[in-house]
């Protein structure tokens, strides 16, 4: 349904099940949910301002000959740094070769060899070759565009395209709609989106950081928007930072996909030596923290580049075609030069926590891809789970949500409210200090003044904040700072020049709400409702 179909004053009808976000996680779960009445809430056009689109990887599956769930989940664990739910790890390897079915029958265009198998590709810290691409960088798009035209033929979803969410509707501990503001529109008087179930498939919070391999639309919405009406959120602290972003100065940054060291490229210094030389045993394989460390460090004394000119060389263009563009847009021809790399915010393992089914803690409301925490990841995501676990809690979301509730649509509307606010965007400046205050000082290496310093400017900002994307943004940031400033240790993406180590008694899952945050920054539950 576009913008010019609806009238938001006057439609009404009835919605069963509302998804807000339109990326993968949002719409296998539309699709997964069979014939039930399903309204999909998108700020951008169905597909657009998705990460999903941008993975450029592919998505990990034990389905090659010789490995195995098991040994797919143990990499996994692994990966996660200690604190990686075992038994949701071993859930979602186990189900991931009937979700690659799933989408083969959506139509998805997986890379395969001459028999016909599943052509396999290894990623860091994978012990087999179990990474299902298509046409080597192109993963993203072409799942997203088989699941936007699956979702286009189907009569039962609506599609409200052009509508950013601004807050959970509440009654008491339920979720019984989503509140959403017209894009262009910010004056203007939102709009409820009331349902039997919600689910929150919003995407992550790269944006809030200055430097991030994500679209404008992941800064944290869906995190504060569960945060304020309640919602116990999980291991926010641990934000990954992909270490290979193309520096060349873009906002966002382009991605050279993790794929390239897979294939042989390596990780070299100004003056050419090998970055992760002496660094780690799996040397530009090993787990996404230690390289993004290491990358970081060297482009701090002088520049880091990714070198593939021996490994792909020429058959750059058609081995990657999406990095290639990316670097001759840049001016960069990388069959016969480094490309220079900068670890950029890439994909958050916190967000709203939910059990093997994707429940969140208050009734009435889901939560599944990015935004969620589901802990399949832990401290530390393995490379290509990330489109796994989408796939994965979004079909256990619909499974779940089809035996809860009765198919019958709701007594529910899409109505107009009062305005709390006037809906501004936010100012520049504002939003350009919150991206730079999380780079600085909340980014690849921390420590507690930073941390602290982060604090007080995040909340400063939020309580200054006009307009709900801004207050989202600043929320979530502040979370996130809070989180990190807590776990006094070092474990996987999370790491601390004042505590360098793990420590054993933080070897578990961090939990936060937001009334706990505030309560620990001495704000009043005056102003806990207010935000």
């Amino acid at each position: 349904m576009s913008l010019d179909d609806l009238a938001p004053q006057s439609w009404a009808g009835a919605d069963d099940v509302v998804i807000v976000g339109g990326g993968l996680a949002g719409l296998f779960c539309a699709l997964k949910l069979g014939e039930r009445p399903i309204t999909i809430v998108t700020a951008a056009p169905l597909g657009d301002g998705a990460s999903s689109a941008w993975a450029q990887g592919g998505i990990a599956a034990a389905v090659g000959l010789g490995d195995s769930a098991e040994a797919h989940a143990a990499d996994t664990v692994a990966a996660g740094a200690g604190i990686v739910d075992v038994e949701i790890a071993r859930l979602m390897t186990r189900e991931a070769s009937d979700r690659i079915a799933d989408l083969l029958a959506f139509g998805v265009p997986f890379d395969r060899d001459l028999e016909g198998k599943l052509l396999l590709s290894r990623e860091a810290a994978h012990s087999e070759r179990r990474i299902v691409r298509v046409n080597g960088d192109l993963a993203g798009r072409a799942i997203m565009g088989a699941l936007v035209a699956a979702v286009r033929r189907k009569a039962n979803i609506r599609v409200l395209e052009g509508f950013a969410a601004e807050s959970l509707v509440t009654r008491g501990r339920f979720v019984t709609g989503v509140s959403a503001r017209r894009i262009g529109d910010p004056s203007g008087r939102p709009v409820q989106v009331i349902g039997r179930a919600v689910v929150l498939a919003t995407g992550g919070i790269g944006h809030l950081y200055a430097v991030t391999t994500n679209p404008p639309e992941a800064r944290g919405a869906g995190l504060a928007m569960a945060a304020r009406a309640g919602a116990l959120l999980a291991d926010l602290e641990f934000v990954q930072f992909h270490p290979t972003a193309i520096a060349v100065g873009r906002d966002p940054a382009p991605l050279a996909t993790e794929a390239l060291r897979g294939e042989g490229s390596v990780l070299v210094d100004s003056a050419g030596r090998r970055i992760m030389e002496g660094v780690h045993p799996d040397l530009d394989l090993a787990p996404r923290d230690i390289v993004a460390r290491a990358v970081y460090q060297a482009a701090q004394a002088g520049g880091a580049f990714l070198d593939a000119r021996d490994a792909v060389g020429n058959r750059f263009p058609t081995r990657f075609p999406t990095v290639f563009a990316a670097c001759q847009t840049a001016g960069i021809d990388p069959t016969r030069e480094p490309i220079p790399v900068a670890p950029a915010a890439h994909y958050h393992m916190g967000g709203v926590l939910t059990d093997a089914n994707g429940r969140s803690s208050l009734d009435g409301l889901w939560a599944c891809g990015e935004t969620a925490s589901t802990g399949a990841h832990g401290a530390n995501r393995l490379a290509s789970n990330s489109l796994l676990e989408a796939v994965v809690f979004a079909a256990r979301i619909a499974e779940d949500i089809q035996g809860l509730t009765p198919a019958a649509p709701a007594t529910a509307r899409m109505r107009g409210e009062p305005a709390d606010h006037d809906g501004s965007l936010p100012d520049s400046a504002a939003t350009a200090t919150l991206r730079r205050t999380m780079t600085d000082l909340v980014g690849v290496l921390r420590d507690g003044p930073q941390l602290t310093r982060a604090i007080e400017t995040l909340d400063r900002l939020r309580r200054e904040a006009i307009g709900a994307d801004f207050a989202n943004m600043a929320t979530s940031a502040l979370l996130i700072a809070i989180s990190a400033e807590r776990r006094k240790e070092s474990r996987g993406a999370h790491m601390r020049s004042d505590f360098a180590a793990p420590r054993e008694e933080w070897e578990r899952r961090s939990t936060i709400s937001l009334k706990d945050a505030l309560d620990s920054l001495g704000q009043n539950a005056v102003e806990l409702a207010a935000s």
